[in-house]
């Protein structure tokens, strides 16, 4: 049976679906020709990241499908509920990256704080004959530690970022319109924990009271979450943390608050235009940048790939 794994599959993955008889593609088909591909090759599982997209037309066009996989949490680049019309199976792997989407969003998070995003672009130019007063410049950096940090989404990304900034000592708030309370498991390495309950509150609450604030929700179909008038809400020298999906924060409005000194820094891994992010974005001074890398680590890609070939064969019914 074929599969195609058009956006690439960790090597677990296809030694776990080779094993059980699988013949796994990992070819890139361009979307332009991918009806053609399946239908050739009689695929009959396809697997996607975030760059392929799996609308009406090609399910329509392709009867072979069986199954359809989304490496990753979001599913806004596949049509799930026609898939699904047509007793396509429609999997995904939400709990497999949320720890390495979690450790980014405080990689970003550390390098605003300590304004690595622009210290590395000007090191480089001017370190050599200006470095006295580049240290000066850099001289107001901030911890982290007991500052508030608040969380918009409080499913499974946005619990493991309570768990980290818990860890670090920092106030945690949450704002989830689905999630009243969240029970949040700090583990540590001697098998110790500690269980912390947070109440998630109205979003208004948070965009006032949180030093830093972080996105953690799904494509948006109308409008962002975070636009001007949220920004207008914040504390004077807030930063914002974005690695869920392009669009929940109106990047104009943001520019808007990056100038004004409203907002102190931002990181951004998604972007509204992917994957041709708007130039003024991508030169910011302020702005920490990553192209879309929440999931890309090794741990996570190789959980994804287990993940998707566990469920193929649940389906299948292969043992």
């Amino acid at each position: 049976m074929n599969v195609l794994a058009n956006d690439g599959l960790d090597k677990s993955g296809i030694e776990a679906l080779t094993a059980k008889g699988f013949n796994v593609i990992t070819k890139n088909v361009p979307q332009d020709f991918l009806i053609d591909y399946i239908n050739e090759h009689k695929i009959k599982t396809l697997l996607v990241r975030s760059a392929t997209e799996v609308r009406k037309d090609l399910i329509d066009a392709c009867p072979s499908l069986h199954i359809i996989g989304r490496g990753g949490v979001g599913l806004d680049n596949i049509d799930v509920d026609y898939a699904r019309s047509k007793n396509i199976h429609v999997i995904s792997t939400p709990a497999a990256s949320s720890e390495s989407v979690a450790e980014l969003v405080f990689a970003h998070l550390f390098a605003g704080a300590r304004f690595l995003p622009d210290s590395n672009r000007r090191m480089p130019v001017i370190g050599e004959g200006d470095f006295a007063k580049l240290k000066k410049s850099y001289e107001k950096g901030i911890e982290l530690r007991g500052k508030t940090l608040g969380i918009i989404g409080m499913g499974r990304i946005g619990q493991e970022v309570a768990r980290i900034g818990l860890g670090l000592g920092m106030r945690v708030i949450a704002a989830d319109s689905n999630v009243g309370r969240a029970s949040i498991k700090v583990k540590f390495y001697n098998n110790q924990f500690l269980n912390v309950d947070i109440e998630t509150e109205p979003l208004e609450g948070v965009l006032r009271h949180a030093d830093f604030i972080t996105l953690h929700v799904p494509a948006q179909k109308e409008g962002a979450v975070i636009g001007a008038k949220d920004f207008a809400l914040m504390k004077n020298g807030v930063a914002i943390v974005n690695c869920s999906r392009g669009g929940v924060i109106d990047e104009e409005a943001l520019l808007e608050a990056l100038e004004s000194g409203k907002v102190a820094f931002a990181g951004l891994d998604v972007f509204i235009n992917e994957p041709t992010p708007m130039k003024e974005i991508l030169q910011h001074p302020k702005i920490s940048l990553t192209p879309h890398t929440g999931a890309s680590t090794l741990e996570a890609q190789d959980r994804i790939g287990l993940s998707l070939a566990e469920q193929i064969c649940s389906i299948l019914q292969i043992h």
